[in-house]
């Protein structure tokens, strides 16, 4: 039975803490749908930029939102990766939210089978590795860590998933995603895809933790803010059989927990903007201009007032009332502005 070593140290403890108090804060907390809508739009285009640009990924995060919004015809791997990774997100989203979520090996590699859609030869893809890897230092190019063999990753990560499973009794959620997380990415089950896979199935069981709010941020920006910092606690060096022994999950433990912190601090600031008052209720007309960008991608001022009956500079008041609360922004100027929801 996997037994992983770490300490409950004063920081780790503190951290964990701090995450509790901050998760009950903002759950406690009511605002708009529609301004969950946007968050959770917002945190999902981040996540795809952030966890696919950990793994080195060019598209910088405007490029990324363009290309969730309005797919083209023709792309490369790049636009893929990213495409494959916010069907992914939407999927445990959609998932999570019917409760028909959780883990297993059978979800993993169906998370896997999304991520690398189209990316990786069709028999690799959705299954465990059947040859062995090597992972190298991207700088030096030289052999930093040897995974475990191919022919022990299927016992490795069951072994893994009967660990989470036997500990939600006893462990604390925190502990127990940040473990499954950096044994996950050790045991390297995959030919290609471990990364967004592993952190993808990390947030299905932030969100068993209670978090409700996890729709609403990215815990994989974090990583991508020091990605050095990030390969260098999550992984080790040397071979696997002669370190596994002596591997300790404190360092990566409060490392993974500060990076929730940092994220859920970082949603709380934008929040308290957008909290349900009297002046972020939402109107009828107001519900009206929201849905149609929301099935339409914009609107202007001509479309606005053929969905309603308010005089121009009434129409101009409401334009200006969203955007201060922070639910659309304006393109353009002029004759030819229009607004789409805030990204």
């Amino acid at each position: 039975m996997f037994s992983p070593r770490y300490d409950i140290t004063n920081h780790l403890l503190w951290q964990i803490t701090r995450i509790n108090r901050l998760v009950s804060e903002l759950n406690n907390r009511r605002f708009p749908s529609v301004v969950l809508a946007a968050f959770k739009k917002t945190a999902a285009s981040v996540s795809a930029h952030a966890s696919t640009s950990i793994e080195g990924n060019p598209l910088p995060l405007t490029e990324v939102r363009k290309l969730l919004k309005s797919t083209p015809t023709h792309i490369g791997d790049s636009e893929r990766e990213v495409i494959n990774y916010n069907h992914a997100l939407q999927e445990l989203n959609r998932r999570l939210d019917e409760g028909t979520m959780s883990l297993s090996l059978d979800h993993i590699l169906r998370i896997h089978k999304h991520v690398t859609d189209g990316l990786m030869p069709e028999h690799e893809s959705g299954a465990f590795r059947q040859r062995p890897v090597m992972i190298n230092d991207p700088r030096s190019h030289t052999v930093v860590f040897l995974p475990p063999d191919a022919n022990e990753v299927n016992p490795l990560m069951t072994d893994l998933i009967e660990f989470v499973h036997k500990g939600r009794d006893h462990i604390d959620p925190l502990i127990l995603a940040g473990i499954f997380h950096k044994q996950m990415v050790l045991i390297h089950p995959f030919m290609d895809g471990n990364g967004r896979t592993t952190r993808l199935a990390t947030k299905v069981l932030l969100a068993h933790m209670g978090l409700n709010t996890f729709h609403l941020f990215s815990f994989e920006n974090y990583y991508n803010q020091n990605v050095s910092r990030y390969f260098q606690t999550v992984g080790e060096f040397g071979d696997y059989y002669e370190r596994k022994e002596r591997i300790d999950f404190t360092v990566w433990l409060e490392y993974f927990t500060e990076g929730i912190i940092d994220e859920l601090l970082r949603v709380g600031k934008l929040l308290p903007q957008t909290e349900t008052s009297p002046q972020t209720q939402l109107r009828v007309h107001e519900v009206k201009l929201l849905k149609h960008i929301r099935e339409n991608g914009f609107i202007t001022d001509r479309i606005y007032r053929t969905l309603v009956d308010r005089a121009k500079a009434t129409r101009t008041g409401d334009f200006k009332r969203l955007r201060k609360i922070g639910l659309i922004e304006a393109k353009d100027k002029g004759k030819a502005t229009y607004y789409v929801l805030s990204s």
